[in-house]
């Protein structure tokens, strides 16, 4: 049972009989030893093992460390395993570590010996710099033991035996590789031979097509970005925001849309009790797709020293009039994880002609005002008054507005008018109004700013939803006209006002059709520390199509360039707790107070489905260096109970580890994570109210909410379809065309009645 495993695998190989007889170096006796220098030992592996892992290693093998995270730049300069110091495994205290341990085992050579040996011995302790360490030693895998002896190309390996044999003894203490190998250099190479032999040691720094773009971020031959994922929350209703107190807690509060708000701590736990709890107050129906609820929420910039946060929701007053109201709120003093619902002050309130088409977004500018983003008023065409909603400055439908929350007004508002807005001096304008011709933008962030120049630091993105044409990407300007209803994307929409509209009007950045996505959600530009290769991408995504895409900004030609993002390829992200899909329909991004970038989506867009998760974008190919982008939460006290974050999506590991792991893997295993997730429609999420379904206005009607309803169905093996492990797929759309109401339709659940009386009566609004 416990011969020498060289023994076992003489087979592999035939030695030479050509090859010269070996010469001896001598080893001197020395105490003090060095281990290996991945600092584990272990027994050489069996055949079978050997064998199940050759068969694993062609999915696997990508860059990847022995800590099994993504390789990275080191911050400075290795003074000894100097190969690896432009990109690598290693930072100057573990290239330290290794030097020490390379003037160990050369104290115990003789000098004829360091002249020969030396230079084998280096290269073979620095593969633990290698960016594929962790092919080299079987570390793909955590559960896997590490190799002994990183994995060598066999002519190297045999001239490595020729000449310093004496010395494996010195790289291991695994006594059967010392007891069988020393002599048996055919047993021996065979023990570190690599079932790829264009990852073993030296052919893995030859390998052009290996090497070219390492560090880069994988693209696929079609162009489209590789990233990975790692869930991070599940079992959501239609979660609509998460947002950061910038409180230095590193809290994350996510919202639902029937009007909840959970606390989530830095280690993933979510507290049992709720943050806020406003069901009684937002109108939220079952309806799929339906855009009222719960909609935005934003921290004021002084949230550490004040405790006041703002929210944004539909509600339906006494007189069965559906409204939105933007309301302030403070903190409970007692308990910095509970809101007091007493303490709301309405700020503002808009009465709403339609369900859809509500806004929804609230954040501050780096100026220290809220701005507040409002839908068009709805329906289909902005119907309303000569030229829209849109178009006409004295209402506040369809705008971009900005408030100072710490004023009052002299008039006897809860707000202050910003002396500085663009349309104060103007009487026929609201003077709460910053920018107009907006349709219904639905998500919008600002720019942290480039880490080290700050460039771009201020500016505002947002996805507008478009009506049945073109969906677009804009960055807000003060007193913008962004072309609504005139325009539609770069189109023209309503001829006539588009001829006559200024030519001054604001275009976007980037606009897109129908083959494409049907409903954008707008993002974020990427300014965390983990992943460096994003910085400064603009990454969002298409609530319909469940598309995630990338804008990468061109300075000198003052345009931007769009890429897909595909999620899934179990090359790159094999990684441990990285997994390669998600649910369809993408509800909303998010930001933590780190930097790091997220979205929400769900397999489901009815507001009271539990089929929502957070997502945290992960790039697989290259990390800041270890420790860059450590950060210590502020303690806060907890009064409820902590419930531990329980995973639903198979990691690509685990997926591999199947076993039908070694047939092609096409889809997700997990049905939450396993669609791409979309949220609902641009228009905003419906929040849980405690008012009756029945007793709601009803969401408009039509082909949109047919597709929406097609595509939603809960629990088919349909959806599992669309998203594959290897690129993102757009979920399939529907054959009908979809509304000309363009933003994220409600759907009513059951009953083929009700869809004929909501057609016709669409038809007769003209949508």
């Amino acid at each position: 049972m416990n011969e020498p495993c060289c023994e076992e695998v003489q087979d592999f190989y035939t030695s030479d009989p050509k090859k010269p007889a070996l010469k001896e170096v001598n080893v001197w006796p020395c105490t003090g030893r060095s281990s290996s220098s991945s600092g584990v030992f272990s027994s050489c592996p069996h055949v079978l093992l050997y064998l199940s892992l050759c068969l694993i290693k062609c999915l696997l093998a990508h860059p990847q460390c022995l800590d099994y995270g993504p390789p990275f730049q080191p911050p400075f300069h290795l003074e000894f395993c100097s190969a690896y110091e432009n990109f690598g495994c290693c930072d100057q205290e573990k290239d330290n570590s290794i030097a020490a341990k390379y003037w160990d085992i050369m104290d115990c050579i003789d000098p004829r010996g360091h002249k020969l040996c030396g230079t084998y011995i280096k290269d073979i302790l620095c593969q633990e710099c290698s960016p594929y360490a962790a092919h080299l030693y079987d570390a793909e895998n955590p559960g896997t033991p590490l190799r002994n002896i990183p994995g060598l190309c066999f002519d190297y390996c045999s001239e490595f035996h020729f000449n310093c044999h004496s010395a494996i003894s010195l790289l291991t203490s695994d006594t059967h590789i010392q007891g069988c190998c020393e002599t048996n250099r055919t047993h021996f190479c065979s023990l570190l031979h690599l079932h790829d032999e264009d990852y073993c040691f030296p052919n893995v720094l030859k390998n052009t097509a290996l090497n070219t773009n390492l560090g880069l971020m994988v693209e696929d031959h079609k162009g489209c970005l590789q990233l990975c994922l790692m869930e991070v929350a599940n079992s959501l209703r239609n979660p609509v925001l998460m947002v950061h107190a910038n409180d230095h807690t590193h809290r994350m509060f996510i919202a639902e849309q029937v009007g909840v708000i959970w606390v989530y701590l830095p280690g993933g736990s979510r507290l049992e009790e709720p943050f806020l709890d406003v069901r009684s107050l937002v109108l939220a129906t079952p309806w799929l797709g339906d855009e009222r609820g719960f909609l935005g929420m934003a921290f004021h910039p002084k949230y550490k020293d004040n405790g006041k946060f703002y929210i944004y929701y539909s509600y339906m007053d006494k007189n069965r009039v559906e409204k939105i109201r933007i309301s302030e709120l403070k903190v409970l003093a007692s308990d910095a994880n509970k809101a007091d619902p007493r303490s709301e002050r309405n700020l503002l309130e808009l009465e709403e002609p339609a369900a859809n088409h509500n806004g929804g977004q609230l954040l501050f500018g780096l100026d220290g005002y809220m701005y507040l983003f409002t839908g068009d008023g709805g329906k289909a065409g902005d119907p309303f008054g000569t030229f829209g909603n849109a178009q006409n400055k004295s209402t506040l439908l369809g705008k971009v507005l900005r408030i100072d929350v710490d004023g009052r007004s002299p008039d006897g508002k809860p707000y202050r008018i910003p002396p500085d807005n663009p349309f104060v001096s103007d009487p026929k304008a609201r003077p709460e109004v910053y920018a107009y011709g907006v349709r219904n933008m639905w998500r919008c962030a600002v720019d942290r700013g480039d880490p080290v120049t700050k460039k771009g630091r201020g500016r505002i993105f947002c996805g507008d939803v478009g009506q049945n044409r073109f969906e677009e990407i804009d960055i807000i300007v003060k007193g913008g006209n962004y072309g609504w209803r005139a325009k539609e994307g770069f189109e023209c929409y309503d001829t006539k006002l588009c001829h006559n509209s200024s030519l001054d009007d604001i275009l976007p950045i980037f606009a897109y059709g129908r083959s494409v996505g049907k409903s954008v959600t707008g993002g974020y530009v990427y300014r965390g520390c983990e992943s460096p290769n994003l910085n400064g991408l603009y990454i969002f995504g298409d609530f319909m199509s469940g598309r995630l895409m990338a804008l990468q900004e061109d300075e000198m030609r003052n345009k931007w360039k769009k890429q897909d993002i595909c999620i899934g390829s179990t090359r790159t992200c094999a990684f441990p707790g990285m997994i390669s899909s998600y649910s369809k329909f993408i509800i909303s991004f998010a930001e933590d107070e780190a930097g790091e970038l997220y979205f929400l989506s769900t397999s489901y867009p009815s507001a009271y489905a539990p089929h929502g998760s957070l997502y945290k974008f992960i790039d697989p190919a290259r990390r800041a260096p270890p420790g860059k982008c450590k950060y210590k939460p502020s303690p806060v006290k907890t009064e409820s109970k902590w419930i531990p974050f329980v995973p639903r999506a198979k990691t690509v590991l685990e997926v591999l580890n199947e076993p039908s792991a070694t047939k092609p893997l096409k889809k997700s295993s997990t049905p939450t994570a396993a669609t791409p997730a979309v949220a609902p429609p641009k228009g905003k999420k419906t929040p849980s109210t405690k008012i009756k379904a029945s007793t709601a206005k009803r969401a408009p009607s039509g082909k949109k909410r047919q597709k929406i309803k097609a595509e939603a169905k809960p629990h088919k093996p349909k959806w599992e379809k669309v998203a594959h492990v290897n690129s993102i797929t757009p979920a399939p759309s529907s054959p009908k065309k979809s509304s000309s109401h363009r933003t994220r339709t409600k759907s009513l659940l059951p009953k083929k009645a009700a869809f004929a009386k909501e057609k016709r009566e669409r038809r007769k609004e003209g949508r």
